[in-house]
């Protein structure tokens, strides 16, 4: 039996980056995973799940010393954000306007994850049990006992960084709040006609949203005279859709998936060429507490999102620095940083910018999915109003971008 101050279940790029975060607070941590990342090469391709990392993302990785190489590999910097239902009134928010470079990274969720676990690997006090699973948790006054497949542990906290089906969450006994979303998405890696881009956008149907992110730069080539040529560029699509209407969409042969995007997507996506599809359904959860005893749960363990702005992993990662910062508090103001008084400083922090983020994305997906004509003129003037009123639009746009970038 190992004892650990602290067991993080869930190895991806939340769980990942918590054991990261609480080993640089001189913790001992135990991390329990079912299987590592795979190695990355130049000449893979691009995975099909991708996340917008913010700002605040980027410099919580950049304090756990993982940014660097995810930039080295993959990353696609995104300055601005274009969204629009009817082209007249389009909104496009720029990097510029809260004097950044960037409004964030788009980066393959992978290669986040392998470059945290670069890191892992590297820390004398964190301990890795993978491929490892978690079959039963306890909890008295004083310690959690795990117990796993081919190892037993125990902890004075227990992280829950295992995902929307968190077997965590339902060994402490948390319930949740869920319902399923009429909607599907479908995720489509595409190579352009044109360069790589740097913006991503998002139109509004009344099917639901068509949304382009942009992937990083293919990289150079050389032709038969020696000239280098950059290759077209790359690109993610996302397609939200009724399910039926997802599961077809999903049976088509690429090149009829193709077809079908440019009979769809706006014009300005140009020609592309279908690499590999994906879809999944949306969900939305809430657990209806993030801390029972000696658990603490965090990232979609304790809240998941509609995709449809790509905020879930930055929430997760909000989760992940507020349980550092309350950590380290207790601990430089010489309190037990375990105790239970402590430990609920966390929800306290978490709870309500979560149900805010969930509910503000529940808002938009209701009011653009919203059939009436006089729903549909109200949005679109409302987005008018945004882009054309310089005083509102300065005053809007700021605080969106601010917000969504986690400043």
């Amino acid at each position: 039996m190992k004892h650990f101050d602290c067991v993080v279940i869930g190895g991806g790029m939340v769980g990942a980056a918590s054991a990261l975060t609480l080993a640089q607070l001189g913790l001992t941590v135990g991390l329990v995973e079912q299987s590592e990342p795979k190695s990355y090469n130049d000449e893979q391709p691009f995975d099909l799940r991708v996340s917008a990392i913010s700002l605040a993302s980027q410099y919580l990785l950049e304090q756990i010393n993982a940014w660097s190489q995810i930039v080295q590999w993959r990353a696609c910097p995104y300055k601005r954000l274009g969204v629009w239902e009817q082209a007249y009134a389009y909104v496009e928010f720029n990097a510029d306007d809260i004097k950044q470079k960037h409004l964030g990274h788009i980066v393959e969720n992978r290669l986040l994850q392998l470059s945290l676990w670069q890191q892992i690997k590297l820390q004398s006090n964190i301990e890795t049990f993978c491929p490892e699973r978690l079959l039963s948790l306890s909890q008295n006054e004083d310690k959690a006992t795990l117990v796993l497949e081919q190892s037993t542990l125990t902890a004075k906290l227990v992280v829950a960084a295992d995902g929307a089906n968190s077997i965590v969450r339902q060994f402490a006994n948390i319930g949740i709040t869920a319902w399923d979303y009429p909607q599907s998405a479908m995720l489509v890696n595409i190579k352009t006609q044109l360069p790589q881009q740097d913006i991503t956008w998002q139109q509004y149907l009344p099917s639901g949203p068509l949304a382009f992110l942009p992937l990083a730069k293919a990289h150079t080539v050389a032709n038969k005279e020696g000239k280098n040529i950059e290759q077209a560029g790359y690109g993610s699509l996302v397609w939200y859709h009724k399910r039926d209407e997802i599961k077809r969409l999903s049976a088509l042969s690429n090149q009829q998936l193709q077809q079908a995007i440019l009979a769809v997507f706006p014009k300005r996506l140009g020609e592309i060429e279908v690499l590999a599809k994906a879809a999944f359904p949306l969900t939305r959860c809430h657990a209806n507490t993030y801390h029972n005893n000696r658990v603490l749960l965090l990232g979609d363990a304790a809240h998941t999102i509609n995709p449809m702005a790509g905020q879930g992993v930055n929430l997760g990662f909000k989760d992940v620095k507020a349980l550092q910062v309350i950590i380290a508090s207790a601990i430089a103001q010489g309190e037990c940083w375990h105790d239970q008084s402590v430990l609920k400083r966390y929800e306290a922090m978490r709870r309500n910018d979560n149900l805010l983020m969930q509910s503000t994305m529940d808002a938009l997906y209701h009011a653009f999915s919203h059939p009436s004509p006089l729903v549909k003129t109200l949005r679109n003037a409302s987005l008018f109003a945004v882009n054309k009123l310089p005083i509102l639009s300065t005053t809007i746009r700021n605080k969106a971008l601010a917000y969504a970038c986690g400043l």
